[in-house]
């Protein structure tokens, strides 16, 4: 009898049979992406307009969100893993400093801290332009994409520093130690043996982030920055239509959102180790 044949084979032998294994299945949640990915397309087709029509005037606004996002986003996890190293630093100075980052800036609202960025920021450079006779600096205009990209970064960084050292703290300090008794330095250390294990730890939470932070993207448009929030408010207040414009746009977050969170999933199970 083949094991195709058994009724009653064992979860240990099922394992076995290529494809069956749970790491090789794939997600269900895969059919919600299908679901509204349907639903999405089922409103193009059955009322282009005015769907079709929003859709082509919101899709550079769809580029600009995607490219802020991801740009972001790798800006985030290079500066938050420096402050989750520095959170755990023995010398004082860093400590103090990469804490002081984290209380504050995390007290702050984003869209608080992106309007300081693209208005306030600005106006500190050309004063000092002025007053140290720099010209260049005298006459600095804010680019609204990168002051985003900036306010961005600066918040999500300190969110990520704490993701960064919960994920160091949870690995057994008997690895840095043996490191250690290996001759690698700390730097080597960290980078080679605790860090790798760190970062599988903590993929669900910056799997999380990332998805905040393409949501959180939407809060660019105050800032003169057409992402697909504003271009869908300037389709709106021209059309009159706010029903259809963010019932679509609402869509679109969803699909983008979902997609990544299927992604974030692969991923750890790709990277999943047993203990």
């Amino acid at each position: 009898m083949s094991i195709l044949e058994k009724p009653d084979l064992p979860p240990q032998e099922l394992e076995h049979i290529p494809g069956a294994e749970p790491s090789a299945r794939i997600d269900a949640w895969w059919w919600l992406v299908a679901l509204i990915v349907g639903i999405t397309a089922v409103l193009l087709i059955s009322w282009p307009y005015p769907f079709w029509n929003i859709l082509k005037f919101v899709q550079d606004g769809i580029v600009v969100t995607v490219t802020v996002t991801l740009i972001s986003f790798v800006l985030v996890l290079f500066l938050g893993m420096l402050g989750g190293l520095g959170r755990l630093s023995t010398n004082r100075i860093v400590y103090l400093a990469s804490t002081l980052y984290v209380e504050l800036v995390r007290g702050v609202p984003l869209l608080v801290q992106l309007m300081a960025w693209y208005f306030a920021v600005p106006v500190v450079v050309q004063t000092a332009g002025k007053a140290w006779g720099i010209a260049a600096l005298e006459g600095f205009q804010a680019d609204p994409i990168v002051m985003a990209i900036l306010g961005l970064v600066f918040c999500y960084s300190a969110y990520m520093s704490e993701i960064y050292r919960a994920g160091i703290q949870s690995i057994p300090k008997g690895q840095m130690e043996a490191a250690r008794s290996l001759g690698m330095t700390y730097f080597q250390a960290m980078r080679h043996v605790v860090l790798p294990q760190a970062v599988r730890v903590i993929l669900p939470p910056i799997g999380n982030e990332f998805i905040a932070l393409l949501k959180d993207s939407s809060l660019v448009s105050v800032v003169a920055v057409a992402d697909l929030t504003r271009r869908g408010r300037e389709y709106s207040s021209t059309h009159f239509n706010p029903i259809e414009v963010w019932l679509l746009v609402a869509l679109l977050y969803l699909i983008m959102t979902l997609f990544s969170a299927r992604i974030v999933n692969w991923v750890e199970k790709k990277t999943k180790f047993e203990r």
